[in-house]
């Protein structure tokens, strides 16, 4: 029986912590690389055929940025459209010592500088426009690829691009099935940030690096109410004291804790170390795929590793994880249990999971073993299966990289499909069957 009384906490960190730029900036290469392959037209398709991409099933990214004071390196393996390749005066791809094409970095600096921009990175010691960019991305080893490539060609349908275990996750405290903890962590940040980027009052002297914790009391296996609140939030104004900024948040984290009550005796501890002035990257370097707990249940459930941020929906890091929080949440949606876990397994060139597992944790109103047979039967979870099922293949993952990938609104564009409960029907017949 799990415990019904405890405390539980959880972190999030906003789009201007040194991790979370390069998060930002990496699926701004993926969503770039997307793009660009939709612009192809049939004649440079053609042309371009053995150097370069020209469908989005075809594309690859494995992006990682690292970011410290006004300095930010790209590096890793792409397979991209010619309009992100370099030429020769004749518009001929250049090709390396190794035979592979060149990548243009000219677009992909410019990503990177939109990124920061949109941030709201003005500082001397990281500012949008003067940051240097070195972009070292080059051509995906054949090695990788053929895990994919080679695996269509034998089975119909590509491999997975690496192994790896995966873990999806939803319960009943939030109206996004999200656990409460990093769910209102989170939204202290978004609110912040939006009223930062307004310049509404105060909270317009706030920078963009912050971080928030939130601890929650559970009684009876409920969320009943906060018993600690941090937060670390960069100011611009160097005379603010912990107290100054005190009285500007406080009014926003009251709203974003929303209906869950703040204990009498709540700790809060803001600016706890005092001023925090200088931040972003200019104060500590960031790095790609650093904050895998931030981005998705805050520690309440298991993680397999796995970063996803500037990766192609091919790795299923990122695109098993989407689906195992899907098949989580409309499981939990429709009502066959008040949590549940799932893990999927995969191996680098081998198209279906090794394994699907479930735990109800003892909230079922089925067996965990029925659950796993129906999700088996209501979606594909080859890497292709769930490309297709989710319409992965979109640029569409520049939004995921701040405030978790999970317990968000799904988009009319594609944004965040894997948060929709339209399988609620299916999965219920399929145990049902």
């Amino acid at each position: 029986m799990a415990r019904q009384n405890y405390l539980f906490t959880s972190e999030s960190v906003s789009e201007g912590h040194p991790d979370k730029v390069c998060d930002r900036i990496s699926d701004e290469i993926v969503d770039l690389v997307y793009r660009e392959t939709r612009k192809v037209s049939p004649g440079d398709a053609e042309r371009y055929a053995k150097v370069s991409v020209s469908d989005p099933w075809k594309v690859r990214v494995a992006c990682e940025t690292l970011a410290t004071t006004n300095r930010v390196v790209i590096a890793g393996e792409v397979r991209v459209p010619h309009t992100l390749l370099k030429k020769d005066a004749n518009g001929e791809v250049l090709l390396d010592k190794a035979g592979a094409p060149m990548v243009n970095p000219a677009k992909f600096k410019s990503a990177a500088r939109k990124a920061i921009r949109a941030i709201g990175y003005e500082q001397e010691g990281f500012h949008w426009k003067t940051a240097k960019i070195d972009v070292l991305l080059h051509g995906q080893s054949p090695d990788i690829g053929q895990g994919v490539d080679s695996a269509s060609d034998r089975q119909g349908e590509e491999g997975a691009g690496d192994q790896g275990i995966m873990f999806g996750y939803a319960c009943r405290e939030t109206p996004d099935l999200m656990p409460a903890p990093i769910y209102y962590s989170h939204k202290i940040l978004e609110l912040l940030a939006a009223a930062r980027h307004k310049g509404e009052g105060d909270a317009g002297k706030l920078g963009p690096d912050a971080k928030s914790q939130v601890t929650v009391r559970y009684v009876d296996g409920k969320a009943a109410e906060v018993t600690q609140i941090v937060l670390s939030t960069q100011h611009l104004d160097a005379s603010w004291s912990s107290a100054k900024v005190r009285e500007v948040v406080e009014p926003y984290i009251r709203e974003a804790l929303g209906d869950l009550p703040i204990a009498a005796d709540c700790n809060w501890y803001i600016n706890p170390t005092g001023k925090f002035v200088i931040g972003g990257p200019d104060g500590d370097a960031g790095l790609t795929g650093r904050k895998i707990i931030v981005d998705t249940y805050g520690g309440a459930a298991p993680h397999g590793g796995g970063a996803f941020s500037g990766k192609d929906t091919t790795k299923v890091d990122r695109s098993a994880a989407y689906a195992a929080r899907y098949l989580a949440k409309n499981v939990v949606a429709a009502r066959l249990a008040d949590r549940c876990t799932i893990q999927l397994s995969y191996a680098i060139g081998v198209a279906q999971p090794l394994s699907v597992y479930v735990d109800l944790h003892d909230t079922g109103k089925v067996s965990a073993a029925a659950v796993e047979d129906a999700l088996r039967k209501v979606m594909d979870l080859s890497p292709s299966g769930i490309r297709r099922h989710l319409d992965l293949n979109k640029p569409i993952y520049a939004r995921t990289s701040a405030y978790g990938h999970f317990g968000r609104k799904a988009g009319r564009d594609g944004a965040f499909s894997w948060e929709r409960t339209d399988l609620v029907k299916a999965i219920k017949e399929a145990v049902a069957n």
